[in-house]
């Protein structure tokens, strides 16, 4: 067992009793604990050289961040931190730089007197060597229960997992500090302050047209987003781990832009662009929440797929990972098929439900856009595991048994081919 599977099995009994506990706590806190609470890894755009840390406490001292190689632990580094928002507490965040890639570094935040526990995190390597990354739908509801159940059951399943990606809705209530409370609950204290967690806002963290005053207090995002649309620089960004560009886009158009859903789509569209042109890499994989292709029989997103779908197959997207539908699907467009059926090139587009609540489905938003659902399942809650090795990724979609419901690869070592392999 590797040092990191070993300090999150050593986690989860007690994130368990926490999870149990948290089923009856609905009624807000008045105020954060005195300890720093919520630590949680944020990435950076480069998380190979720096690392943000965000967390709440009630205040009462200077936020400081204290850091030091694992190897090293006397050499302690004090990087300042700032108070960014005021809710139920303090919220903090701190960013500490010129790390070294692939190192273990020993942390902990707090205010000089009260501190969280030591823990450790990995920064990346400086190139494409081999991780697993996870990748969950709408957690949203019943999250102590079915969302910490599938949470968990990801991270036995892939105690090696690096970061994981969330695709928007991660609770039900923008600003419900009891949903907050159990989805950090269910993420557990080891796993949320270990691995990075990439983040993309989903409708239910708006509130009418507000974004949710918890949002950008645990998630900053990278700073390397566009300006000038509403809530643009703070939920969207990229972030580059280990041969694969992450990119996250803000997919909300009814609530962040609901007058100029065209220009605030475009700018993203411009900014996605030029972040793919960039991208040095090997890989790409693109999250937002809303999905281009509706897996829900009376929804579709038409603005999205009209201002970015182009973009994202012209650059070769490798993965468009969304949620929304509480269902599971993935597909590609039809353009993309090969002789072969249990083959096709061009973008995955997949859609995921961490959470307990369900939707018919159907493939008629597909079908009526030129794509096709080539796996569509209804009523089941799952977790999705990504390992990216050099020139070949492998996704797999299990539900909290194990069974798994979905497998494909795509290998790049003679072209682009995405093979069904289940």
């Amino acid at each position: 067992m590797s040092p990191l599977a070993a300090r999150r099995a050593f986690a989860l009994f007690g994130s368990t009793l926490l999870a149990l506990t948290a089923v009856a706590a609905t009624a807000p806190a008045a105020t954060a604990a005195t300890d720093p609470e919520r630590v949680i890894l944020t990435p950076t755009a480069d998380p190979a050289t720096s690392q943000t840390l965000t967390w709440r406490s009630d205040g009462s001292g200077d936020p400081v961040l204290q850091i030091a190689p694992a190897a090293d632990p006397d050499r302690v580094d004090t990087v300042e931190g700032a108070d960014t928002a005021s809710v139920n507490g303090t919220f903090h965040a701190a960013t500490a730089t010129g790390l070294t890639p692939g190192t273990d570094y020993r942390y902990r935040v707090g205010d000089g007197t009260s501190f969280s526990p030591w823990r450790v995190f990995t920064t990346a390597s400086s190139g494409a060597d081999p991780f697993t990354f996870l990748y969950f739908g709408d957690i949203q509801n019943g999250i102590s229960t079915g969302g910490a159940t599938m949470v968990r059951a990801a991270l036995a399943a892939e105690p090696d997992a690096e970061l994981a990606v969330h695709a928007g809705d991660l609770i039900n209530t923008a600003d419900s500090e009891s949903e907050w409370t159990e989805w950090f609950d269910a993420i557990g204290p080891e796993a949320a302050g270990t691995m990075n967690h990439i983040t993309a806002p989903g409708n239910h963290e708006y509130s009418l047209l507000s974004l949710s005053r918890y949002w950008t207090a645990q998630f900053p995002g990278a700073g390397n987003g566009p300006t000038g649309g509403r809530h643009l620089p703070e939920t969207v960004y990229h972030t580059d781990y280990q041969g694969v560009r992450f990119v996250v886009l803000n997919s909300n158009y009814r609530n962040a832009a609901p007058l100029s859903t065209r220009s605030w789509l475009d700018t993203q569209q411009r900014w996605l662009a030029d972040t793919l042109e960039s991208n040095p890499h090997e890989w790409t994989v693109v999250t937002f929440h809303h999905p281009v292709f509706s897996n829900s029989p009376s929804r579709d997103n038409r603005p999205l797929r009209d201002a970015w779908l182009d973009t994202l197959e012209e650059h070769g997207v490798d993965l468009v990972l969304q949620g929304h539908d509480h269902s599971y699907a993935r597909g590609n467009l039809t353009a993309n098929r090969t002789d072969d059926p249990a083959v096709q090139t061009g973008t995955v587009y997949t859609v995921a439900v961490t959470g307990t609540k369900m939707y018919d489905v159907s493939d008629g938003n597909w079908t009526s856009n030129g794509a096709e659902a080539r796996v569509q399942i209804a009523d089941t809650p799952t977790f999705q595991a990504v390992e990216v090795d050099g020139d070949r990724l492998v996704y797999t979609a299990r539900t909290a048994d194990g069974t798994v419901v979905d497998a494909f690869t795509i290998d790049k070592s003679d072209g682009k081919r995405v093979t069904d392999t289940l």
